[in-house]
């Protein structure tokens, strides 16, 4: 059994500097089949980097306050969850959440199956300086800077 406070859990914000506060839980329990991570959001912050897909994995949102707005799909519909609420998005499905409001959001996101990310099974939606227009893109694991690299599916271009 491990147990932990969330508050003691080390918090390490993404790279691309969306939000200040994420600490993964799951980390600091050593789950392997369950990813866990608990996130603040000021306003303007969002959950991740941008609109993208797990193919490997669901996720779900436990909006515990405030309310976070999630663009999803490809046609990006926006769904607002509120405080007290859960939403869930299934392996291929396209979503990125933010903090539109002007209070701060508390959430826990619950990703299964799998710990860690898969970077193979990630597909983000980015516009394509070379394409000229939103592509698909492969996710590349951070470098050691910490910077996730992203690569058009169309043309191959990469970009940091």
């Amino acid at each position: 059994m491990e147990r932990v406070t969330i508050e003691d859990v080390e918090n390490r914000p993404n790279p691309l500097g969306v939000h200040s506060t994420r600490r993964p839980v799951s980390r600091a329990l050593g789950t392997e089949h369950v990813a866990l991570v608990d996130y603040e959001l000021d306003p303007g912050e969002q959950f991740s980097g941008g609109l993208h897909t797990h193919h490997d994995q669901e996720e779900i949102f436990y909006v515990q306050e405030g309310t976070a707005t999630f663009e999803v799909g490809e046609d990006r519909e926006e769904v607002t969850v509120e405080a007290g609420q859960i939403v869930r998005f299934p392996p291929g499905e396209f979503q990125s959440g933010h903090n539109h409001s002007d209070e701060p959001v508390r959430a826990l996101a619950v990703g299964a199956p799998g710990a860690r990310h898969d970077w193979d099974a990630l597909e983000s939606l980015a516009p394509c300086a070379e394409c000229g227009e939103e592509t698909t893109h492969d996710v590349r694991a951070p470098n050691e800077d910490g910077v996730m690299q992203l690569v058009c599916q169309e043309c191959g271009t990469e970009m940091f």
